[in-house]
């Protein structure tokens, strides 16, 4: 179960226009995430600034980078997504009594409908 500290550091993290943006983007985008430059295309930010968002994200936990080939790919969190639903729902339906929402993404998404949820989100 997630700590108040990490909680509090997870809803800091969060609470900034590009970085709330930027990890609904990759919660959109599925376990497959996205790379650093097709998130900076996405979202219209110059990389430096990127680059500084994503690490306020990463410090907090929200979201994951890995290497593939020359790129960064940078993908939701959702198990500490989940963790950050559960706390500020603990207990909402009465002491003992959990009804927070999760997200699965290995159920929710197939081949072809991450990049269609996304442009929908962004409006495209």
């Amino acid at each position: 179960p997630m700590e108040q500290n990490q909680a509090i550091a997870a809803l800091g993290a969060l609470a900034q226009d590009t970085r709330l943006t930027l990890f609904r983007l990759l919660v959109t985008a599925g376990p497959a995430g996205l790379s650093a430059g097709t998130i900076a295309e996405r979202l219209g930010v110059a990389p430096s600034s990127l680059s500084f968002h994503l690490q306020q994200l990463l410090h907090a936990g929200l979201v994951t980078q890995r290497r593939l080939s020359r790129q960064l790919i940078y993908a939701a969190e959702y198990g500490a997504m989940n963790e950050l639903l559960a706390y500020l729902t603990e207990n909402c339906c009465g002491r003992g009594a959990g009804c927070a929402p999760a997200c699965n993404p290995a159920e929710a998404f197939t081949e072809g409908e991450p990049d269609e949820a996304i442009s929908r989100e962004l409006g495209g």
